[in-house]
């Protein structure tokens, strides 16, 4: 009665240990090679152009009503116990640890990242990936280290810039609006931010950006053949780095206090 429950059971798991295997395979595979020259810098420019510049007006927008949105609640909550001068601190401390490196490299990953995924879908079902082997051009060095660099340089660049727009964003509310005096704001937020919970968040979005380059390079590269196959691996690399991003966001964040 159990046996094809036990059967599909098996099966699965064998299946995700083989994925599992195949994607460690090809993330060492990727940072060996950035070792080994020809290091291409039109590729790199290209990638950290389109990682990086095309997401900052994105990074800008949810920053800074990030910051506003916290900023509001947080001085709601606040008030309630007199303590409307810790508002600088819990905004600057909610961005700079977690908001910033995560909901930066969700935005990332929505924009950059699934178009990563289906444009090398397509280049793996047209056989571009097949030409380039034949022409004797490794395709991983050419079409992936490119992308894990340019997201390992543009990830802490775009969560810094977001942490500094939503700053700027509670500023806005909780000090124009709500009454929060300037100097208690930034100055209380001075005194409590320290440079180690700055290294947390760029450690952080650093480990993002290889972890977003990682899966949507991996599931793009070996996605099935047809439009549905490209479909299917941008769906799932989106939602696979979009659930890697919270866990090592938890997992980081509990080694590095």
């Amino acid at each position: 009665m159990f046996t094809p429950v036990v059967r599909a059971c098996g099966r699965r798991s064998l299946e995700t240990l083989r994925e599992m295997g195949r994607m460690g395979l090809f993330l060492s595979t990727a940072l060996g090679l950035v070792f080994v020259p020809p290091l291409r810098l039109t590729p790199l420019l290209r990638r950290l152009y389109f990682i990086g510049a095309r997401s900052l007006v994105l990074i800008i927008f949810t920053g800074a009503f990030t910051g506003m949105v916290i900023a509001l609640q947080g001085y709601i909550a606040l008030r309630r116990f007199g303590g409307e001068a810790a508002l600088g601190p819990m905004v600057g401390l909610a961005l700079i640890l977690e908001l910033g490196p995560v909901l930066s490299s969700l935005m990332i990953t929505a924009r950059a990242g699934s178009a990563l995924t289906a444009e090398l879908g397509i280049m793996r079902i047209t056989e571009q990936i097949d030409a380039l082997e034949v022409m004797a051009i490794h395709p991983i060095q050419y079409l992936v280290v490119p992308i894990l660099l340019a997201s390992l340089i543009a990830f802490p660049i775009l969560s810094s810039i977001f942490t500094v727009v939503g700053i700027y964003g509670g500023y806005v509310v909780g000090v124009q609006l709500l009454g929060v005096s300037v100097g208690s704001y930034f100055s209380q937020m001075a005194s409590a931010v320290t440079s180690h919970d700055v290294w947390t968040g760029i450690y952080k979005s650093f480990s993002f950006g290889a972890i977003v380059a990682w899966v949507c390079c991996f599931k793009g590269f070996y996605a099935a053949r047809g439009a549905e196959g490209v479909s299917l691996a941008t769906t799932q690399a989106v939602v696979m780095c979009s659930v890697l991003i919270l866990v090592w966001d938890y997992l980081l964040g509990s080694l590095l206090f």
